[in-house]
């Protein structure tokens, strides 16, 4: 099965369970934000290729928090989305705080390999772990803020408009920080020189990335308008 294959499949079936989580109710949403977030960072350590691009693994899960804080921010309003945001954010800082005791701890003679394991996955520097949470915080308040700019100037209507208008401008805000902070400034103040990136790479690093999460974006247009049906009725009354 190709790189490309799976990540069509991978897109549908993370996009499909924003619609599940939504048609649960809010608060399944609130908890698929925390987990997808989580996850992007564990899956952004795989280095893979798609479409002839170096990508990592987080993009799919990106688009299905983009996704989710939409979904909120229509049908919850502004409010919701933002609360949305920073259970996320919550979540992930607890992750890190807990993987980073974990790989700490002394591993037994009996152990078969798996702290070796999480010694690889778990450990990264903070110069990329601070560059993610920063793009992540700064993407996700701009793609609540610009969803609901977009409906005021549509009146409510051109929902796939505004959410594309939205996540394309926010996902472009992600990459460019998210990249510039990781591997030319950050690098720079924690002194690790080596991971200092020539800015022409780190422009073809957010390109590439960035058209990526634009095919995301662009494959969950149809699911903002399946969750016209699938909303939890006994909240949207």
């Amino acid at each position: 099965m190709s790189n490309e294959l799976i990540f069509f499949i991978q897109t549908i079936i993370g996009l499909t369970m924003v619609l599940f989580a939504f048609r649960m109710g809010k608060n399944w949403l609130y908890a698929l934000i925390a987990i997808n977030y989580v996850l992007a960072n564990i899956f952004v350590t795989k280095t893979i290729t798609l479409f002839g691009f170096e990508a990592t693994g987080g993009n799919v899960l990106y688009g299905a928090i983009f996704l989710s804080t939409d979904i909120l921010s229509e049908y919850y309003g502004k409010a919701a989305a933002r609360k949305g945001v920073f259970i996320g954010l919550g979540a992930t800082l607890f992750y890190l705080v807990m993987s980073q005791l974990m790989i700490s701890y002394e591993a037994s003679p009996n152990d078969w390999g798996a702290s070796a394991g999480m010694d690889t996955i778990f450990s990264f520097a903070p110069g990329i772990v601070l560059a993610s949470v920063i793009a992540y915080l700064v993407s996700q308040l701009h793609d609540v803020w610009a969803f609901h700019f977009w409906k005021a100037k549509f009146e409510g209507k051109l929902l796939w408009v505004r959410n594309n208008l939205s996540t394309a401008s926010s996902q472009l805000i992600d990459s460019i920080t998210f990249a510039i902070l990781a591997f030319a400034v950050f690098p720079r103040l924690f002194l690790d020189p080596g991971s200092v990136l020539p800015m022409s790479v780190v422009w073809e690093i957010v390109l590439t990335t960035y058209i990526l999460k634009l095919l995301v974006a662009f494959i969950d247009t149809p699911f903002i308008y399946f969750s016209q049906r699938f909303g939890p009725k006994h909240e949207l009354k």
